[in-house]
């Protein structure tokens, strides 16, 4: 029962931030209106990319220092998923953006080229793209050992390019994005208390749905690779 605690609490919590989501009143903010309830599915899937890519970048360092494959096996899933969850974050994202500081009738907007130009955007775009490439060149290396060390190399490479592409070069350049300055999902004053107390148990869900997701997945990969592990 202990090992399966933490899958009830992950349902329990979205199925929480579903509903809440829905009845918790929200602070009426330029632009946003009732639209800032996406923040508990758009920004929560991005903590579930986040927390999957750290799994992900520790297995990575775990294998290069013990040549393991199983922690090979357990990067690329946590990498998976988690590549899977920020498109889920970008696409989110994107819908919300339409009918927001991209909408033409909204003073929020500029135009569609400073849209399009957008640092956010483009920062995450680069991001994925770079986890794009981790699996393409994965599939482009036949050697089981050599794989896993280029790939673990190349993981600890894309997790550090996160920083400047998500959280560092779009809050130096202007952006038109709610909250250019700093996080608009943890900054207070983009929010209610009430919000926060459905947002951070929706973040913690997504983390734990995506955890989930990423373990069945290893579960199936070991059965699958059972022989080349013994060797």
């Amino acid at each position: 029962m202990y090992k399966k605690w933490w899958k009830i609490c992950c349902v329990l919590l979205l199925v929480f931030a579903v509903i809440a989501g829905l009845l918790v009143k929200t602070p009426n903010l330029p632009a946003l209106d009732e639209t800032i309830r996406n923040v508990f599915y758009h920004v929560g899937m991005w903590s579930a990319m986040m927390v999957l890519f750290i799994c992900s970048v520790v297995h990575s360092i775990k294998y290069l220092r013990t040549s393991d494959l199983k922690y090979d096996i357990l990067a690329k899933n946590y990498a998976s998923v988690g590549l899977f969850f920020g498109l889920l974050g970008y696409a989110t994202g994107a819908v919300w953006a339409s009918y927001t500081w991209a909408d033409p009738n909204n003073p929020a907007f500029e135009s569609f080229g400073a849209v399009a130009r957008d640092p956010r955007l483009i920062g995450t775009a680069v991001a994925l793209l770079i986890y794009c490439a981790y699996f393409i060149l994965r599939s482009s290396v036949s050697d089981f050992d050599k794989r896993a060390k280029v790939s673990a190399v190349y993981n600890v490479f894309a997790f550090a390019m996160l920083f400047p592409t998500i959280f560092i070069i779009p809050r130096i350049l202007p952006s038109l994005h709610p909250g250019g300055e700093g996080n608009p999902a943890l900054n207070f004053k983009d929010s209610s208390p009430i919000m926060r107390l459905v947002q951070y148990p929706a973040f913690i869900g997504w983390a734990l749905l995506g955890v989930w997701i990423a373990t069945v997945k290893i579960r199936i990969n070991l059965l699958k690779e059972k022989s080349l592990l013994k060797k």
